[in-house]
């Protein structure tokens, strides 16, 4: 059973990043669900980069299934359910432009947060996708992160966030990547 979860959203630019932000973590009681947007046919390679360039447990999330302290990739619209243990499962019913939608992902999780210590990363990307749903969680108490225009390729989302919720924290990518470390090692 997972202890904490944490969602990340990304766009144009968040293959990378993503990359980098997990590259050499150590998991233990933690689940990690990304949203990236990004055609459907090239998900599957996108998990195996992760697993294979981060050094990490990294699993394509194409049914409904129980999270277990892993990596989780959406290929598709996903929400997590408010049980424990946790577990995500298809959205078929959410009509979005953006596929796998951040917004989806992380709206589902506010019910959540006061079982459970939730972490959110919205990272690069064009539009505004995630920047409700980021607004949502740090209502609900969870841990709100949008990555800055400092390291942001495109500064779109994260900007849209920050606008919305002038007290949503905003980090370049290292001091993401270090806040994540904090956070998993909190016990």
């Amino acid at each position: 059973m997972a202890q904490k979860l944490v969602l990340i959203g990304a766009s144009t630019g968040g293959p990378g990043h993503i990359k980098k932000l997990l590259k050499d973590i150590k998991i233990t009681d933690t689940s990690i669900v990304i949203a990236q947007h990004m055609n459907k046919m090239f998900i599957q390679s996108f998990v195996t980069q992760v697993g294979r360039e981060c050094g990490l447990d990294v699993e394509l999330l194409n049914e409904k299934t129980i999270l277990k302290n892993k990596v989780y990739v959406c290929d598709q619209n996903f929400m997590i359910g408010e049980n424990i243990p946790l577990n995500a499962k298809p959205n078929p019913d959410a009509k979005t432009i953006y596929m796998p939608n951040v917004d989806v992902l992380f709206n589902s999780a506010v019910g959540i947060c006061k079982n459970l210590n939730v972490m959110a990363i919205l990272l690069t990307g064009i539009g505004d996708d995630g920047a409700i749903g980021l607004n949502n969680l740090y209502k609900a108490g969870a841990k709100c992160i949008a990555e800055s225009e400092d390291s942001a390729i495109v500064y779109g989302m994260p900007k849209r966030a920050k606008e919305l919720n002038p007290n949503t924290k905003s980090l370049n990518l290292s001091m993401i990547k270090k806040e994540l470390e904090e956070f998993l090692n909190v016990f």
